[in-house]
């Protein structure tokens, strides 16, 4: 059974590797064009962005691989036999814990390279060590209590019930409904400052908006997201009675308001299309699947980890293999979604303009260095929303004519495709 799961592991591996070498060599090739939706020097440093982040992506595919690796070879069983407790749920709680902490402690270097020097270095980070410090100390203090309850919750629950993987399904499901309901309180008392728009103008047009396609929230609120990144940005957090706008501040300072409006009507698209449903549907689906593996897993792959069948193995497996699982999955789930953001485009433009849509695009494309184009392999595992050539020509803006882009570039960068 081990011997299963190291093949896949391996084949999400090379797919990885594969598919950034892919894109890579594409981004390199597709700098050479004539620069399209992004301005001449934004398009050359999209396009360096881009193929950096990619080089980073490679190495720590290499690094998780060697702590894979690391981790089933002798790891686990060592970590195993310094935690000796009695009872089940706290073992559970005091191994995943430390699983967890030790993977983001090895992950932290990393993690540090790209917000520090690599973001840093195309304009987007404007993050300080001090808040960089507080945010982790902030996230450590809610992983620690909350995610140990949840560790606890489950641990009870598969030493305790029967058929453990249909009620643990149930309760995690459970708890990332409440994590969403709570998402929009928690980054306000937390993380960042959430302020009532100061631009009374706009949110009233917002407002009237929101009541067209009624949609109920709890306020129109602008985010301080500027002090951490400059990307621009705007959500619907938060569910039932908790669902709000979310502007960043960045997206206020750089959109005209029927830019905005444009923005807003498709994330309104989202929410009238039933797409907010329809993913947690996935969500839910998706998970199911994970618990009914995980959940009938014999004694062999444990005794091939020098584990014992117990709660803390089967969680720190889950941890230790689901990703495999997701990564084979995305290109369905993305497809599903890259379906509904064309549905979204569609909703927002008729709702406002596709003028409107196609500016507030554009400068967003600007503003976060977006490259436009990407290999088609790139584009089928990893992207949830349509290239934005894609987007443009279903919203009738000719990317071609606009560019001075001839027939053979379009060709030979399969843009129609």
């Amino acid at each position: 059974m081990l011997e299963v799961f190291v093949i896949a592991y391996c084949i999400y591996f090379l797919v990885n590797v594969y598919t950034s070498f892919m894109q890579i060599g594409f981004v390199t090739k597709a700098r050479k064009m004539p620069a399209i939706i992004l301005d001449n020097s934004r398009y050359v440093e999209a396009a360096n962005y881009s193929i950096e982040k990619e080089k980073l992506s490679i190495l720590t595919t290499f690094y998780d691989f060697v702590l894979f690796i690391v981790w089933i070879g002798f790891a686990l069983k060592a970590l195993d036999s310094i935690i000796v407790v009695e009872q089940a749920w706290l073992k559970a709680i005091l191994f995943i814990d430390a699983f967890i902490i030790i993977n983001w402690v090895l992950a932290l270097p990393f993690e540090l390279y790209k917000i520090f020097t690599l973001d840093k270095k195309y304009g987007f980070s404007n993050m300080t060590a001090q808040l960089f410090i507080k945010d982790t100390i902030k996230s450590g203090i809610l992983f620690l209590v909350f995610g140990s309850l949840v560790i606890a919750g489950i641990a009870l629950i598969i030493e305790n019930l029967p058929l453990w993987w249909i009620w643990g399904f149930v309760f995690i499901f459970s708890v990332i409904i409440l994590i969403n309901m709570l998402y929009p309180i928690i980054r306000d008392k937390m993380f960042d400052k959430f302020e009532p728009l100061k631009d009374k103008e706009l949110e009233a047009k917002i407002e009237k908006l929101l009541d067209e396609v009624g949609f109920k929230s709890s306020g129109v609120f602008s985010v301080d997201a500027s002090k951490r990144d400059n990307r621009l940005n705007a959500y619907f957090g938060g569910l039932g009675s908790t669902k709000r706008v979310v502007l960043f501040d960045t997206l206020v300072e750089k959109l005209t308001h029927n830019e905005l409006l444009a923005v807003l009507g498709h994330e309104l698209g989202h929410f009238k299309n039933g797409d907010i449903l329809k993913n947690i549907g996935i969500m839910g689906v998706v998970m199911f699947i994970f618990f009914a593996i995980f959940g009938n897993l014999n004694d062999e792959l444990f005794l091939g980890l020098s584990l014992n069948n117990e709660p803390y193995a089967i969680i720190a497996v889950f941890l230790l293999f689901s990703p495999i699982l997701s990564f084979f999955l995305m290109p369905l789930i993305s497809l599903i979604s890259r379906h509904n953001e064309y549905a979204a485009d569609e909703f927002g433009s008729n709702l406002q303009s596709k003028n409107d849509l196609v500016n507030a695009l554009l400068k967003l494309a600007n503003e976060n260095k977006s490259f436009p184009l990407s290999h088609p392999l790139y584009i089928f595992f990893y992207y949830s929303h349509p290239p934005l050539v894609e987007r443009f020509k279903e919203l009738d803006y000719d990317v071609y004519s606009s560019y001075n882009l001839n027939e053979a570039m379009k060709d030979d960068f399969n843009i129609d495709e």
